[in-house]
């Protein structure tokens, strides 16, 4: 291991990596002089990786459009095959929340990167009409592997950035992953248009050759935090934190309809009015693209106006779109459906942006008010906030993709019971106002003016 020093950046080895002992983000000359450049660096790296992640956690979206008649596959069966490789890497996020602390944030990055070769392998040897369902389910289940990568990129990212930086790399770094959606979804619509949907095997082995740069790349670019080294602990802490869980609820409503409806969107275009796979690919992307683009934005917002406040106007949002979906079903609207379902994804990206601003927020707004009351000192409890938050972070990230389960799911429900998307619309409209409920009660009620009260710490989130 290389020492370095606070001035200094360290000598990279490409073989063994570079493990940073000296990192305090909060100490603004040690950030203008080294800290942002080495941030940044890592930042970009980071989100090349996750990008690839997000499009094979997702390629099943894009591979049931090229499953015609002659698979023998209905619309039940496709929604539960895209609805496997979400549960699947939303498990996976939990593992990959605390490998970051264990292996060190580059290290693992080159690990969980060249993993993605595995999924996409197979899917390029299953993917043709005559293999048994139940091989096509265990390929997308090996799919989730790219679905782990967003928990461990955002704990380590999380790392790199001081509190006030936060909200725009970690929504810059999730929605640069999560365009990794909307690009594998154009490239398939090109490969349709152009080969026709017999020639899936072509999407695969685009991917295999970028899943190699991204690993050579991060093996060369990034770096390793000591301070992270062996911090497992923190999970632990987190499991018992009940802001853990509150900012996992929320997380279901934004991340996990984003997932969720990127995995199905194809899908209801085909099932509920009749589109080709061609011309359901050509709008699916559409909402991917929009939602992950504007998930900077959310934490931007989140930066300038607070957290819970934009997070809270926007499950409003939501519930809005959701109304509008809704309305354009029962009029047979194809035109004000889509318009509906891309504004859900707008929504989402932007409640991405700031739930995961929250986070961070939340723990070092109660490490002020302990460094204010005398219970700490500055730097044990600003260190502990750094590693609750990136506990919480890859917690909240597993939990909340669980959502884009219980939305295809949902799906698959309702399509097998009624042949429409509406009762599962019409449960997601109750559980975004549940969410609205939950960020007013739990974040924005009035904070007494006494500054000893628990709540106080959350008075900025």
């Amino acid at each position: 291991m290389t020492t370095i020093a606070p001035d200094e950046e360290p000598t990279r080895s490409p073989l063994r990596g570079r493990w940073i002992d000296h990192w305090d983000p909060e100490d603004a000359g040690f950030w203008e002089r080294t800290g942002a450049t080495i941030a940044n660096r890592n930042l970009w790296f980071s989100i090349l990786s996750e990008h690839i992640g997000f499009s094979i956690w997702t390629m099943w979206s894009v591979l049931v459009l090229f499953m015609g008649p002659e698979y023998g596959i209905d619309a039940a069966g496709k929604f539960f095959l895209v609805a496997v490789p979400t549960f699947v890497g939303s498990v996976l996020r939990l593992p990959y929340t605390m490998a970051p602390a264990r292996f060190g944030g580059r290290n693992w990055t080159i690990m969980s990167a060249a993993l993605l070769l595995i999924p996409t392998i197979l899917a390029a040897i299953v993917m043709q009409p005559g293999t048994p369902y139940w091989v096509f389910v265990l390929v997308a289940a090996v799919g989730g592997l790219g679905g782990g990568n967003f928990a461990s990129s955002m704990a380590n990212i999380n790392a790199f950035y001081p509190e006030a930086k936060k909200g725009w790399a970690l929504g810059l770094n999730a929605g640069g992953g999560n365009i990794g959606v909307p690009v594998i979804q154009l490239v398939g619509l090109l490969i349709i248009a152009t080969a026709g949907t017999g020639a899936p095997r072509i999407l695969l082995g685009v991917y295999i050759p970028l899943i190699v740069i991204a690993a050579v790349l991060a093996a060369l670019k990034m770096d390793n935090i000591t301070s992270m080294r062996n911090d497992t602990g923190a999970f632990a802490e987190a499991c018992r934190e009940p802001q853990t869980w509150v900012m996992s609820f929320l997380y279901i409503g934004t991340f996990g309809s984003f997932i969720g409806y990127s995995f199905a969107f194809g899908l209801v275009l085909q099932n509920q009015f009749g589109r080709t796979p061609l011309q359901a690919a050509a709008v699916t992307f559409i909402g991917p693209l929009l939602g992950s683009l504007i998930r900077p934005v959310g934490g931007r917002l989140a930066d300038r106006y607070g957290g819970a406040r934009i997070t809270l106007w926007n499950f409003v949002a939501m519930a809005v779109a959701t109304v509008v979906v809704i309305a354009a079903s029962a009029v047979g609207s194809l035109a004000l459906f889509t318009v509906g379902f891309v504004l859900l994804f707008v929504f989402t990206g932007v409640g991405n942006g700031s739930t995961y601003k929250m986070i961070p927020a939340i723990f070092r707004g109660r490490a002020r008010v302990a460094v204010e009351s005398g219970e700490s000192g500055p730097e044990p409890a600003y260190l502990q906030a750094r590693r609750l938050s990136g506990a919480v972070i890859g917690i909240a990230g597993a939990i909340g993709a669980l959502g884009g389960l219980f939305i295809n799911l949902a799906f698959r429900q309702s399509f097998q019971a009624t042949q429409s998307g509406d009762p599962a619309f019409w449960s997601f409209l109750v559980f975004y106002v549940v969410c609205i409920v939950v960020t007013y009660v739990v974040y924005l009620r009035p904070v007494p003016s006494d500054a000893t009260h628990p709540r106080v710490a959350y008075a900025h989130v």
